[in-house]
């Protein structure tokens, strides 16, 4: 990335280095607190060492004021992160650099090897594309053409046609699939009409995708994806408490349908001891699936078509699981009924096992609905997921347990 500019701000390379790792480890808005009352030349230099899909949440949120002038700073860099700006999130838009070692097809090894050679000062460069008068990509050169091919001969005489490139509205997901296999350093962008417009790097692409990994668990229980370690508390707060809220909301209803059955616990207080086993055993199915569901998604595995066989797996897992937990749990409430000299031990033993089954069926088919549900609303299917799958696992076993036990128990 260019680093031209960087002794024009007064600052040494350790000076901006130390200003681009702080805001590494910070979320955008802390990042862009920490660099609001920095210098432009000091801030855009900062900028151009870190991941090109950060810089883009940074710089929305610095003052426009400062954000225009950094950008103008950065010159061709900056007119790259503004165009960066105009595609969605989780898209390679957001992640390209510039194109610097460019050429057209009629200049010859020698002339693209001393332009090489200018670049290699400032930036570091990977391959050599090569554009026609249009500006359409129509080939690449590897340093390796440039330094055994004769120094006269025409860079459209060694170039590989017909590159492979991506295209900037690719989602990150989908672009890590079609380059599984390639390996290659730098990707080439080009628009629809095959125009170069940018470059992405294969490392920050996995950097990238790495990050949205380690933000997924804490969607999960409605952590936001900007919050880190460095976080202020009061936007941490911000950020947690809404969804904690929703929780409690929830863990009400809960709460209700074991109001409901009051009567039935006072009876046969045996009941709220097995309650949290119901609860437990159908949450852990249910997160199980809940796993495998987002994982898939992750890694591109659940395409269209196929979530019927996933719910239908998740449900049948359900049903064994249930039916072997429900043994072991039945057998459980049979002997400690009858050691408590309960005439029902038999039918509390039954009533366990039916309802464990019941409820890890509808955990594990929770588990596969609701991050498909999610995605479909068009929301993150990881958000908040974890949250509600509870509410549905704990309403389901309860319910069940304390439903079955009303109707098979003679008062």
């Amino acid at each position: 990335m260019k680093r031209a500019n960087d002794g024009a701000v007064g600052a040494g390379h350790e000076d901006i280095d130390a200003l681009a790792a702080a805001v590494m480890t910070s979320g955008p808005h802390e990042a862009a607190d920490l660099l609001r009352d920095k210098p432009v030349g000091a801030v855009s230099a900062a900028l151009q060492r870190i991941n090109p899909a950060f810089v883009q949440d940074v710089l929305e949120h610095l003052p426009q004021q400062q954000r225009q002038a950094v950008i103008e700073h950065a010159e061709a860099v900056g007119e790259q992160w503004e165009r960066n700006l105009t595609y969605e999130e989780d898209t390679l838009g957001r992640l390209m650099e510039p194109p610097v070692a460019v050429f057209s097809p009629s200049q010859t090894i020698g002339q693209a090897t001393e332009r090489v050679r200018e670049l290699v000062r400032r930036v570091f460069v990977t391959y050599g594309f090569v554009i026609d008068a249009e500006g359409r990509l129509v080939g690449v050169v590897t340093m390796r053409d440039l330094l055994l091919a004769p120094r006269e001969q025409r860079l459209e005489d060694v170039m590989l046609r017909d590159p492979f490139f991506l295209t900037p509205e690719t989602g990150l997901m989908e672009a890590m699939k079609r380059v599984l296999n390639r390996h290659y350093p730098v990707y080439p962008i080009c628009d629809g009409a095959g125009k170069l417009i940018g470059q992405v790097r294969g490392q920050t692409m996995f950097e990238e995708q790495a990050y949205e990994i380690s933000a997924q668990a804490g969607e999960m229980v409605g952590v936001d994806k900007e919050e880190r370690l460095t976080t202020p508390w009061p936007r941490s707060l911000k950020f947690r408490h809404p969804w904690l809220q929703l929780n409690l909301l929830t863990a009400f209803i809960a709460a209700a349908v074991v109001g409901f059955f009051q009567d039935t616990i006072d009876r046969i207080v045996i009941l709220a001891v097995f309650l949290p086993v119901l609860a437990g055993q159908s949450g852990n199915t249910g997160c199980q699936a809940l796993a495998v569901a987002l994982r898939g998604m992750t890694l591109g595995e659940l395409r269209a078509g196929r979530e019927r066989a996933l719910v239908v797996k998740e449900s049948f897992l359900g049903l064994l699981n249930g039916a072997l937990v429900g043994v072991s749990a039945g057998v459980a409430m049979f002997f400690v009924a009858r050691a408590q000299g309960n005439p029902n031990a038999l039918t509390l033993g039954a009533i366990v096992f039916a309802a464990m089954i019941c409820s890890c069926i509808i955990s594990g088919l929770s588990g596969a609905m609701i991050p498909l549900t999610l995605r479909k609303l068009g929301a993150d299917p990881a958000t908040a997921s974890s949250i509600f799958l509870t509410t549905a696992t704990d309403v389901a076993s309860m319910g069940i347990f304390l439903s079955l036990a009303t109707l098979l128990i003679p008062k």
